[in-house]
C-alpha cells in the first residue's frame, strides 16, 4: 500500500471515529415527544381517575382524555447528539434547549417537585372550577404552602396551616395577608391566628427586610378549598397544571345525569382557574399527536394556543377553541347533539 493510500485510510478512519464519538457526546437539549393519554372518566391501573364520595354520581360514557408530553434529556441524563439530530428531523417531536425545561437555578429533582405541586394545585382548582360551573357552593382558605429556610416563619409554621387572621384582620386571600405584613417595619412583630388540624394557634413572628426592602416573614401561601364532598384524582406520574380543564370536565360529567360526551372520544388540554378560565399550555403539537394516536378526532384547545395549534394539527382532527370551562361544556353539548355552533381555531 502506498504512503498516500495509507494516509487517506488513516484520515478516513479518524474522521469516522470522531464522527461516532461526537454523535455519542451528551448535548444540553431535551426531546419532547407525544406522551400517553388518560381518560379522566375512566380508570388507571384498575382505579378510577376521578372518584367522588359524599355526593350522588352518574354513569359516564366515551372519553374525556387529558394529554401529556414525554421528554428525554435533562441534567444528569443528557441525550446524545445522534438522538437530538433524529428529533430535529421528526415532525412529531421538538428539540429544545435544556434550560427551557430545567432552569439553571433548579435541579432536576426541584423541577420534578414543582411539576408534582402544580399537578396537585391544578386538581384542587379543577374541582373548584367544576363546582363553580355547577353552582355548588364551597369555601376557600389561605394556607401555608412552605416556609423559607432561615427566615422568621421557618419552624413556626407547618405546610397546610390555615391562616385565619393576621393582626386580628380576617385572611380573605393571599394579597390581604401580604398587605398586612408589608404595613410593618422590619423587626416588628406580626401576629397570625392559624388552624392546624383541630387546633387554633397564635403565632407571632418578626418581619425582616427582603432584598428590595419589603418586610417579609418567609411564608409562601396558596389558596386551598373546603368542598362539601370528597373528590380524589389519580393520574400516576403525570405532572404539571395542563390537565386542569379535562379534570373539571370529568368531574362535571360524573356529577350530572346523562353522559356528557354521548359516547364520543374527546381530548383536550388547558390550565384552569377556580373561576373556570382556561389558560394556555406548552407542547401543544406533541399533545395533539398523542390525542390523535389515541383515537380522538376532537380536540378542545385553549384560545391562546389556537394560532400555534392550527399550524400542526394532525389529519382527521378538528380543533375547537375554548376560553372557559363553560365554553368547553357547551362545545361538548353541541358535539354530542349535533346542534349549535362551536368556535374553531384559526391562525389569527
Amino acid at each position: 500500500m502506498s504512503r498516500r493510500a495509507l494516509t487517506l485510510m488513516v484520515a478516513g478512519f479518524l474522521t469516522l471515529l470522531l464522527g461516532v464519538v461526537g454523535a455519542l457526546l451528551p448535548v444540553p437539549y431535551v426531546v419532547l415527544s407525544p406522551g400517553p393519554t388518560e381518560n379522566t372518566i375512566g380508570d388507571v391501573k384498575g382505579k378510577p381517575v376521578i372518584s367522588i364520595e359524599g355526593r350522588e354520581t352518574y354513569p359516564t360514557d366515551g372519553k374525556l382524555s387529558l394529554v401529556t408530553v414525554a421528554y428525554q434529556g435533562g441534567p444528569g441524563n443528557r441525550i446524545d447528539l445522534f438522538r437530538a439530530l433524529r428529533g430535529w428531523i421528526d415532525p412529531t417531536v421538538a428539540v429544545v434547549p435544556e434550560e427551557t425545561i430545567f432552569p439553571p437555578t433548579s435541579t432536576a429533582e426541584e423541577v420534578e417537585q414543582q411539576n408534582f405541586q402544580e399537578m396537585t394545585n391544578s386538581q384542587d382548582d379543577a374541582t373548584a372550577a367544576a363546582l363553580t360551573e355547577l353552582k355548588i357552593p364551597y369555601t376557600s382558605v389561605v394556607t401555608v404552602a412552605s416556609t423559607q429556610k432561615g427566615l422568621p416563619a421557618d419552624g413556626h409554621f407547618q405546610t397546610g396551616d390555615e391562616i385565619v387572621s393576621v393582626d386580628g384582620v380576617p385572611a380573605t386571600d393571599r394579597e390581604s395577608v401580604s398587605g398586612i405584613v408589608r404595613r410593618h417595619k422590619a423587626g416588628e412583630t406580626v401576629t397570625f391566628t392559624v388552624n392546624r388540624g383541630d387546633r387554633s394557634l397564635t403565632v407571632a413572628v418578626p418581619t425582616v427586610a427582603a432584598k428590595d426592602g419589603t418586610p417579609i416573614v418567609g411564608i409562601t401561601m396558596r389558596i386551598s378549598y373546603k368542598f362539601p364532598f370528597k373528590v380524589k384524582i389519580n393520574v400516576g406520574d403525570v405532572g404539571g397544571p395542563s390537565a386542569g380543564m379535562m379534570f373539571s370536565l370529568g368531574i362535571v360529567d360524573k356529577l350530572t345525569p346523562g353522559p356528557l360526551t354521548g359516547g364520543k372520544s374527546i381530548a383536550g388540554t388547558g390550565t384552569i382557574t377556580p373561576e373556570g378560565k382556561v389558560g394556555p399550555i406548552g407542547g401543544i403539537s406533541q399533545k395533539m399527536v398523542g390525542a390523535r394516536r389515541s383515537g380522538a378526532t376532537v380536540f378542545l384547545t385553549p384560545a391562546d394556543n389556537c394560532a400555534e395549534a392550527v399550524k400542526s394539527v394532525p389529519d382527521g382532527m378538528r380543533l375547537y377553541k375554548v376560553s372557559t370551562l363553560h365554553d368547553a361544556v357547551k362545545a361538548i353539548d353541541a358535539i354530542r347533539t349535533g346542534t349549535g355552533s362551536i368556535p374553531t381555531c384559526s391562525a389569527s
